[in-house]
């Protein structure tokens, strides 16, 4: 295996931060219309209750996704500390043990969701007119579910290597086959909504099938032939992932209950949320991908315990998250009413996003300083402490600061509680980075 190439203990550190943390956000970026050009061949094609079935299908399968996402988080930081050893018998043995325990629980998963689909789409109150849509969208995606796993777990591999080039030829693979695949399966092939799962399943199995290929054929990934892995290899991965996983369900809950502040405005404020949250998605990519850059390029040195370096690669990261959110910031000012008439028309809605994205925009490159810190600290192994400090972003700051100055300020209030959590939360997280007992945490004796 080459990894001098994306070796990151060693030379300059600004410049391959750039260069790597690039084209993480471009697969982001593309990862994120992948979702969009699906809405829009089903809501043009299909009509509005299929697109309805769709959201709510979704729904569950993001659910499933956040313990992805978490053993994601697992990896990227185990093999990051692997491959900066230079310990590549270590890395075959951990690699080995994610595909195990990821192909046992995309069984359990399909097998479970399969038989209770319908179930879970009524706990969530799915109408009666739509329900054999969804249930028939989310049991196809369900049985892909391997080959959701594996798309997204390679993809983290390549990563924790250094190598973010190769995962965005994937995503974007994955991407152009999902816009032919999409409309010839629901219109050529008549399959209706199942030819939209169809589509989204057999889009991610062909570019997970070529990223396989290309991590064989040229000798990329270290794999070795399955076998079963040592207990404790699976006890660390639990250890890190199942915390990781809880993160995003501490997410999504947050995101609910501070949309339970906004409902008191009506539906114009809902509307008007429910577009700023979906550019917000869009906005966030840069920071989102730099904590992804950071976690890998942290964790490649805190496996050679090499802290000084480990301070360096915070500090660049930081700064030069403050001067990609400014521009980012300054950017959503300008336009932000031209961005939120972009889903809806009605003026009241169109008034309460753009004035509540010009106020949180300002305090953009804060947040960005929390996923910056929170992935180095995420990097050392220290999956519980990033899961108190997004309890307290979300629950503690976020949430009851959104309540309490919408109570004083009325809808306007929604965007400044929202404004002052990013920074206090990101003081929260330069604390815990400055004064945690993170660096003491070892993953291997």
């Amino acid at each position: 295996m080459k990894s001098s190439k994306n070796d990151f203990t060693t030379g300059p550190i600004l410049k391959p931060l750039i260069i790597f943390s690039a084209p993480i956000m471009l697969a982001n970026l593309l990862q994120t219309s992948f979702q969009i050009v699906d809405s829009l061949w089903v809501g043009n094609i299909l009509g509005a209750e299929a697109l309805g079935a769709v959201a709510i299908a979704t729904t569950i399968l993001v659910t499933i996704l956040s313990f992805i996402l978490g053993l994601n988080n697992a990896a990227l930081t185990i093999l990051s500390q692997q491959h900066g050893r230079k310990d590549d018998e270590g890395l075959k043995r951990y690699l080995n043990a994610f595909i195990v325990i990821m192909t046992v629980m995309s069984v359990v998963f399909a097998v479970i969701g399969y038989i209770f689909a319908e179930s879970l789409l009524g706990i969530i109150g799915t109408p009666d007119a739509i329900l054999d849509m969804a249930a028939s969208y989310l049991q196809i995606s369900l049985l892909g579910m391997f080959f959701l796993f594996g798309y997204n777990f390679i993809n983290t591999v390549f990563r924790a290597l250094g190598d973010s080039k190769t995962p965005l030829r994937i995503v974007f693979i994955a991407v152009i086959l999902n816009a032919v695949l999409s409309p010839l399966f629901m219109i050529v092939f008549d399959l209706g909504i199942q030819g939209a799962a169809l589509a989204t399943v057999g889009s991610q199995t062909i570019a997970f099938l070529y990223s396989v290929y290309l991590a064989v054929k040229r000798n990329l990934v270290p794999f070795k032939m399955p076998s079963i892995p040592a207990r404790y290899e699976v006890g660390l991965i639990l250890k890190l992932g199942i915390p990781a996983g809880l993160q995003m369900g501490v997410i999504h809950a947050g995101i609910a209950a501070i949309l339970s502040v906004v409902t008191q405005f009506g539906a114009d404020s809902v509307a008007g949320f429910s577009a700023a949250q979906r550019l917000d998605s869009l906005i966030m990519l840069p920071a989102m991908a730099l904590g992804t850059a950071v976690n890998a390029m942290a964790g490649q040195n805190i496996g050679i315990q090499q802290w000084p370096r480990v301070k360096q690669i915070a500090r660049y990261a930081a700064l030069y998250n403050f001067g990609l959110m400014l521009s980012v910031a300054v950017v959503v000012i300008i336009f932000a009413e031209a961005g939120i008439r972009m889903f809806i028309q009605d003026e009241a809605a169109v008034e309460f996003g753009t004035n509540y994205l010009r106020i949180v925009a300002l305090c953009y490159p804060f947040l960005g300083l929390n996923f910056v810190l929170n992935g180095i600290v995420r990097a050392s192994g220290a999956m519980y402490q990033v899961l108190i400090l997004n309890i307290i972003s979300f629950w503690i700051l976020r949430y009851p600061l959104s309540a309490l100055f919408a109570s004083y300020f009325g809808e306007t209030g929604v965007g400044m509680g929202m404004g002052v959590s990013f920074i206090i939360s990101s003081i929260f997280a330069y604390l815990y980075y400055k004064f945690g007992k993170w660096r003491e945490k070892e993953l291997f004796k």
